[in-house]
Order: C-alpha cells, then structure tokens, then sequence
C-alpha cells in the first residue's frame, strides 16, 4: 500500500476557502471599505474574506506538507442526534415554550453520544433550561413563552 505525497483533503479544503476569499474579494471591490473607525459596506465582507484567506492558506499550507493520513467513517448516530434535537427545537420554541423546547432538544442530542447517562442529561438539560431562561427572558427581555400555559 502506497501512501499518497499530499494530504488531499486539507489541499482541497484551503484551495476552497481562497476561492470563496478570491470570490468575495471580486464582488466587493467596488465598494468602500473605509476604516475601523468609520466602516463602509465593504469593510466586513473585506474583513471576513481575509480571514478565510488566512485559512485556506494555512490548511494549503498544511495539505502540501503532511502525507494523506485518512478519514474515519461517517457515524450516522451523533448527525441524525444532532440535526433532529435542532429541528425540535425548532418546531417546540413557539408552540411549547422556551423551556420545553430546550430540554426536549438537549435529551435528543443526548442520543447523539453512546456515553450519556439518564441521570447527568437530565440533569444538564434542567441547569441548561434554566440557563437559557436566565439570559433570554430575563436578562435580554426577549418576548420568549417560558412555559407552554
């Protein structure tokens, strides 16, 4: 078995990341740019684009340097755990409540691990509600239902 010079998808990943920047770069150079102090329309799209250059030159950088070292198999169970617990959220946050829709997706994407306990997600799903109705209700006064009555 030969192993391959580059590691493919890192290369390709930072080739990615400096199109998107180049791309960016391109729709934005007609607008303003401005300083920090005084931002125009361009400024943080501009700002945001040579981040994305930064990296992609780092993972280019990084592709030409390491041997391809390989990819684990895709696991279903934590995408499915994770994808459904923020579609429930989703669904429950104006029918339920703030409160039933937060626990309700913290015990879904508790699924998502084969090492949580019952105990400790009930547990972290209660102190994490009662985070959340913390910060968005009370502190933020967001006009969020906390209970479904």
């Amino acid at each position: 078995m030969t192993r391959r010079r580059f590691d493919w998808p890192d290369l390709l990943f930072g080739f990615f990341l400096i199109a998107v920047a180049a791309g960016t770069f391109a729709a934005t150079w007609r607008l303003s740019g401005g300083t920090a102090a005084d931002m125009g329309p361009g400024y943080m799209p501009r700002a945001i684009a040579l981040v994305l250059l930064a990296f992609g030159a780092f993972f280019a950088a990084r592709g030409f340097r390491r041997a391809y070292a390989g990819i684990e198999r895709v696991q279903l169970r934590p995408i499915l755990g994770v994808g459904v617990s923020v579609g429930v959220f989703a669904l429950l946050i104006e029918s339920a409540s703030l409160a039933a829709a937060s626990f309700a997706s913290i015990v879904i994407a508790a699924v998502a691990s084969r090492e949580s306990r019952f105990f400790e997600v009930i547990l972290f799903g209660l102190f994490i509600t009662a985070g959340a109705v913390l910060l968005f209700v009370k502190a933020l006064a967001l006009p969020v239902a906390i209970w479904p009555w």
